[in-house]
């Protein structure tokens, strides 16, 4: 996989920060850059918990496809957490941890999807399994599908 604006080539997925830019490409970016190369590509709106989408008939199906994130808490994230945890309420710190790593686990399924020429994604899952104390894995899955919108 190649880093469109560098042109080295990585093994996966993982050591890129935006579709396309490699994580030290991406920390060079100006603000606008790093929101351009954020924007999610067009399949997210052809995702579904459901089997089937509303006015779209499934032409061919593609197999599963899956996002796997592993995270860990920082020292000074569970510090700050624990403070929260004394006043109560909302965990800000683990929310937005939560939230990023279910978002990253959700691309990379969207990109397995794009590369294997789906168009659309059934059936989408999450799952997540603590693998040591402080070491969350987080899975999202679902069908790849070539759809077509219903005369």
């Amino acid at each position: 996989m190649k880093c469109d604006r560098c042109g080295r080539d990585f093994p996966s997925e993982f050591y890129f920060k935006a579709k396309g830019v490699c994580s030290d490409c991406y920390d060079k970016l100006t603000p606008e850059e790093k929101v351009e190369a954020k924007k999610p590509p067009k399949i997210h709106a052809m995702t579904t918990t459901a089997f089937t989408i509303d006015g779209y008939q499934i032409t061919k199906s593609l197999g599963v496809v899956r996002g796997i994130i592993v995270r860990s808490r920082s020292v000074f994230g569970t510090i700050g957490a624990g403070i929260q945890t004394l006043v109560g309420g909302n965990i800000t710190l683990f929310s937005e941890l939560c939230e990023q790593t279910r978002a990253d686990a959700f691309e990379m399924m969207v990109s397995h999807a794009q590369e294997i020429g789906a168009n659309a994604v059934i059936g989408v899952r999450y799952d997540a399994t603590e693998i040591m104390q402080g070491v969350t894995e987080v899975l999202c899955y679902g069908t790849a599908v070539v759809v077509k919108a219903i005369e």
